[in-house]
């Protein structure tokens, strides 16, 4: 599989990582930055492919952020992230590209899904009315990918990733994901000796979070092993609760003070972990990242960011 890859949001949190390692693996990589190329447009996207001649597209830019930014502009989430598959997607059809890679998202999943999540039941019900519009917009990725494999024999998989954490991610409160965030209120609440942090929701949602490197190796070892239609999961196959999740993260920040929840928040999906299985058997990725460890490593990592600011 060796050759060019153009990587889309590969100026971003995981885009870094996943960027590192198809350089580390030989690849020569293109990353298309967003003050050149919106891709949202398709004039764009056709000149990101006249430049960077792919023969392999990651695609992994999209307009992300945590529960409230979805609550805040569930328009936005939808279409844009609709225009930038539909378009990448076309083209690389047009272009004869060799592989698509497309980066879902465990918000893609049924509400009430079992637990563990496995691929075969991802249609089996609506997404979490928090984040449907984000998770209905990477279904349809999916179902790009495998309508163009059907009639036009391009090889496009599609993974799912569940909440990704660790050194170099998003902090911002407006924008970033639970873990960051957290990270963020806890060190901050320490530095200042506040008396307690406030969290959404009653502390009983569960998740299932993967260390950045890691999910960045498991897509690398996909482009390379995986040629399915059929969806993958990339986790490490641990669920935590809010509660727990909270917890931790305060004890390795020093932060000592009480820990309130405001349950007139929401909370999102109720439970969240998937089934791994597939994703061993197929491509033979394991998460290897010790959960408090990543966490140490995340929280030392922003420590440090913001003690140089």
């Amino acid at each position: 599989m060796r050759g060019r890859v153009t990587i889309t949001g590969g100026t971003g949190f995981l885009g870094g990582y996943v960027v590192e390692v198809f350089a580390a693996r030989g690849y020569e990589v293109f990353v298309p930055r967003h003050a050149e190329y919106d891709l949202t447009r398709e004039a764009d996207v056709v000149r990101m492919y006249d430049v960077g001649r792919p023969d392999v597209v990651v695609h992994l830019a999209a307009v992300v952020g945590g529960l409230g930014a979805n609550v805040a502009n569930p328009a936005r989430f939808l279409y844009d992230n609709l225009l930038m598959g539909l378009h990448l997607i076309e083209h690389a059809h047009r272009r004869g590209v060799r592989k698509v890679v497309t980066i879902g998202t465990v918000c893609e999943y049924p509400k009430g899904s079992p637990v563990p999540f496995r691929e075969e039941r991802l249609w089996d019900g609506y997404p979490d009315e928090a984040t449907a519009p984000y998770g209905i917009a990477k279904r349809t990725l999916l179902v790009q990918g495998q309508v163009y494999r059907q009639q036009y024999g391009l090889e496009a998989i599609h993974l799912l990733p569940v909440n990704l954490y660790g050194p170099r991610d998003n902090f911002d409160p407006r924008t970033s994901h639970v873990v960051p965030a957290m990270v963020r209120k806890c060190v901050e609440a320490a530095r200042r000796g506040e008396p307690r942090v406030v969290c959404w929701g009653d502390g009983t949602a569960t998740r299932e979070f993967l260390y950045a490197a890691d999910c960045a190796e498991a897509i690398a070892l996909a482009t390379e092993r995986y040629s399915g239609a059929d969806p993958v999961n990339l986790g490490s196959g641990r669920e935590v609760s809010m509660r727990e999740l909270i917890a931790l993260i305060a004890e390795l920040a020093g932060f000592a003070g009480e820990i309130a929840w405001d349950a007139s928040m929401p909370s999102g999906q109720p439970r969240r972990c998937l089934d791994v299985s597939r994703a061993a058997a197929c491509f033979g990725f394991r998460a290897s990242t010790d959960f408090r460890e990543g966490l140490a490593r995340t929280i030392e990592w922003y420590r440090r960011s913001t003690d140089r600011q």
